[in-house]
């Protein structure tokens, strides 16, 4: 939000700088995070300067050129070409001066030279309105008054105005800062804190008559729920024109381009009061009845950027008598606005229904300076203040007469809010004891309203501009702000609360999984629950999505029904930047609707693609493969202490090959290679390895026993290899399982090392290369101890595998 400093200084007298004056608006809560300097000419005529023409000939060498004398108030006149056609000897006229800036239309600046024009020295120019950013006229040179002095700067004839405009970095809560007047507000009850007294002048409405009643204008609202209260009157016999400089300068200072003297006010008194206003060419407005209702879905309307637009159920319109001419709060309409050729106009101002007008402006993707206002709530009871102060601006500057009453629709008033303020909860929350005549000092300067004091507190009354104050604790933080944050004191000890948790609550239990991960190479991803319509059916699993009722546009209109949507994106995201080696896991949601209901799921999801190691001199990257994401699920189930998971073959139209795990029936995830429609659809071009944790179903399973611990083995640990030969059909799985149940007491690890298949091997066999690690905790094994170990686990393998040794 940009706020004049100027335009402030007309409620507030102040003389500090703006410096502290955005020191003291920061302390305040209005965080001012830039201050930027606004010239109503640019360069502000600098070097500009008046000039006498003593002489005007016609150029030598040029039949449109002349050559001029000219008067700068130096000792030494200068020479000028000019090819003006109306510059004559006698003028007063602007000289730019060598070396001076000046700047065009767009901006860009320009220095003028020394220089020579067909073969004569120019020492400077004559410039017209356009050259100095005075007008818009080129048709000649500006002649100037006769009294004024040669060599009187420019800058100090025409009225430029220098101003300085705070960038103010509004929170949504404070409504009733937006403006210039809230601004001020605030500001004066920071001076009061400081000790420095300052009235807060505002507009004067006093003056305010009805000149006749030529032009009325019946107002009729239909849903009070929705429009609260809804003013306004008519203004007769006006002329639409330019606006005043003073009136151009303060929009152009906050930003905005000025458009007509009409419009203008309009947007003066919203930016200058925060409530926002509407005028209507009343020779548009039909029946001359102004309807405040709501239409037919789908009914078309046209609004003023000429966009057509398909009207929701809900949407407040403001209507004539046959056709709709604005949405309320929101936009006006192409065909009810003010154009150069209207004479009369209805003005509004109303206040609407901040759930309403931010539903509307979402819907239809606008977002201007009014619905900026209502959606966060203006002072209902400064509408018809606000219409008058319009009112008499517009007379003021377009001429005309107020030809109507004020029209004031407002069935039930607003009721001021009603707080008691105890002095214990003030000082418990800010931990420091204010003094009573401090906090009741700031809150009369807040125009919080003292009702009662008693021993315990306050009896409060709060504005009704102050929408966002409807608690004690709200209150406390008003005191706190003006009293300073920088006048709380640091205590010398910090004292908390130390909450007792379980080891195994969620987030506790994702950070120990998420650091494992990182360990191992991987990227934590965030990643966006809301999806396309379009791109979720095309993974077509199934699941009905849960749609938005209000989306921000067609590309997250529903969301998500699994995690692999998301991070597809993110690997195609980094393929296309030159990524291809990616290790990402994401904790996040999914969503699905079952029946009438809405059903949420958390997932862990895990994204493997590319080569295991970057490129290395040092040793051959090897492209990820599925034992390498199996490793992964595998060290997350131990590392959580998840024992006998059942692994399953797996298959849908998401993996190519896939697995699945459960424990005691109950499904725990998948994962596996994605099929390549999938990745084809996605605009992934590599290989992806994709695992999906149910982790609502692993916070479940998690082994919630104490961790037993065990003494480092003493005695040594003793390997043996067999190498067997074995049918084809036989897995490691089956030699492994075997290896345990045979010996259970001394047998510690069994690996595979090698696995050789060939033609040197009888047909349907292959060779599996084993090693055995063997320990006693208790003594060193013997040589004979070892021996019958290893015979008895060949004999296993011979009866049960019908094993060979080779």
């Amino acid at each position: 939000m940009k706020i004049s400093y100027n335009w402030l200084k007309q409620f507030l007298q102040i003389d500090w700088n703006s410096q502290k004056t955005g020191e003291l608006l920061t302390d305040l809560g209005l965080e001012v995070e830039g201050i930027s300097s606004f010239e109503s000419v640019k360069g502000g005529l600098q070097g500009v300067v008046v000039g006498h023409v003593l002489t005007c000939d016609k150029h030598p060498n040029a039949d449109r050129l002349k050559l001029t004398t000219v008067d700068i108030g130096e000792e030494a006149h200068v020479q000028i070409v000019c090819g003006a056609p109306n510059v004559a000897a006698g003028q007063k006229v602007p000289v730019a001066t060598i070396g001076t800036t000046l700047y065009s239309p767009e901006g860009e600046p320009w220095q003028i030279k020394k220089g020579k024009i067909r073969g004569e020295e120019s020492h400077g120019m004559i410039c017209a309105e356009d050259e100095l950013g005075l007008g818009i006229g080129h048709d000649g040179i500006m002649v100037l008054s006769e009294i004024l002095e040669p060599g009187t700067p420019c800058s100090e004839v025409f009225e430029i105005e220098n101003d300085e405009v705070f960038e103010i970095g509004l929170t949504p809560n404070r409504a009733d800062a937006m403006s210039h007047y809230g601004v001020a507000r605030d500001l004066k009850a920071g001076l009061e804190q400081q000790e420095i007294q300052k009235e807060l002048v505002t507009p004067s409405t006093s003056n305010f008559l009805v000149d006749n009643r030529s032009l009325k204008i019946d107002v009729e609202v239909e849903d009070i729920a929705l429009a609260p209260r809804y003013c306004g009157l008519t203004i007769n016999n006006i002329i639409v024109q330019e606006s005043p400089d003073w009136l151009k300068n303060r929009l152009r200072a906050i930003g905005l381009s000025p458009i007509n003297n009409i419009v203008d006010v309009t947007n003066y008194v919203l930016h200058e009061l925060g409530q926002p206003l509407h005028a209507f060419d009343a020779s548009k407005i039909k029946g001359a009845k102004i309807k405040v209702k709501t239409l037919a879905a789908g009914t078309k309307f046209t609004t003023l950027d000429n966009v057509e637009r398909e009207l929701h159920k809900d949407d407040l319109m403001i209507c004539d008598d046959e056709k709709p001419m604005c949405i309320a709060g929101v936009f006006g309409g192409i065909h009810s606005g003010v154009t150069e050729h209207t004479s009369s106009i209805f003005l509004e101002s109303a206040y609407f229904d901040s759930v309403s007008i931010r539903k509307t402006a979402k819907r239809h993707n606008l977002n201007t300076d009014a619905s900026f206002r209502f959606e966060r709530g203006i002072d209902i009871n400064i509408t018809e203040y606000a219409l008058k102060r319009a009112a008499l601006l517009i007379r003021e500057i377009a001429g005309g007469d107020i030809s109507s009453e004020v029209v004031d629709l407002y069935p039930k008033r607003a009721q001021e809010q009603q707080v008691f303020l105890t002095f214990d909860k003030i000082n418990s929350l800010i931990g420091q004891e204010i003094p009573r005549d401090t906090i009741k000092s700031i809150l009369s300067s807040l125009e919080i309203k003292v009702n009662n004091v008693t021993e315990s507190g306050l009896g409060l009354t709060i504005p009704t501009y102050r929408v966002d104050v409807e608690r004690e604790v709200d209150v406390i933080e008003e005191i706190l702000r003006v009293y300073g944050y920088n006048n709380i004191d640091f205590k010398e000890k910090l004292t908390a609360s130390i909450a007792k948790t379980s080891n195994f609550e969620n987030y506790k239990v994702q950070d120990v999984v998420g650091t494992m991960l990182a360990a191992q190479g991987f990227y934590e991803i965030m990643t966006n629950s809301l999806v396309g319509a379009e791109s979720q059916n095309v993974f077509n699993t199934g699941a009905n999505p849960v749609e938005m009722l209000n989306p921000l546009s067609s590309d997250l209109s529903v969301l998500r029904t699994s995690m692999l949507f998301s991070g597809l994106q993110t690997v195609s995201y980094n393929n296309n930047r030159q990524k291809t080696n990616l290790r990402l896991f994401e904790f996040g949601k999914t969503y699905n609707k079952v029946g009438t209901e809405n059903k949420e799921k958390q997932h862990l999801a895990i994204f493997i693609s590319g080569n295991r190691s970057e490129d290395s001199w040092a040793t051959d990257s090897k492209k990820t493969d599925f034992f390498f994401l199996k490793g992964c699920v595998e060290t997350i189930f131990s590392r959580l202490g998840i024992k006998g998971i059942l692994v399953e073959p797996y298959s849908d139209t998401i993996y190519a090959e896939g697995l699945s795990c459960s424990k005691n029936g109950k499904a725990i995830g998948t994962y596996g290679l994605v099929s390549k429609q999938i990745l084809k659809k996605s605009d992934v071009k590599q290989d992806v390895f994709y695992a999906d944790f149910d982790w609502d179903a692993i916070l479940g399973l998690i082994n919630t026993q104490n961790i037993t611990f065990r003494e480092i083995p003493k005695f040594p640990e003793v390997t043996r290899d067999f190498a067997l030969l074995l049918d084809e059909a036989t897995s490691f799985q089956q030699v492994y399982d075997l290896a345990w149940k045979t010996e259970k007491n001394l047998l510690k690890k069994v690996n595979l090392f090698d696995v050789y298949t060939g033609s040197k091997l009888p047909e349907g066999k292959k060779s599996y290369a084993i090693s055995f690690t063997l320990s006693d905790e208790k003594k060193t094994l013997t040589d004979k101890q070892i021996d019958k170990i290893m015979s008895k686990l060949l004999a296993a393998y011979q009866k049960e595998l019908s094993a060979e040794l080779r």
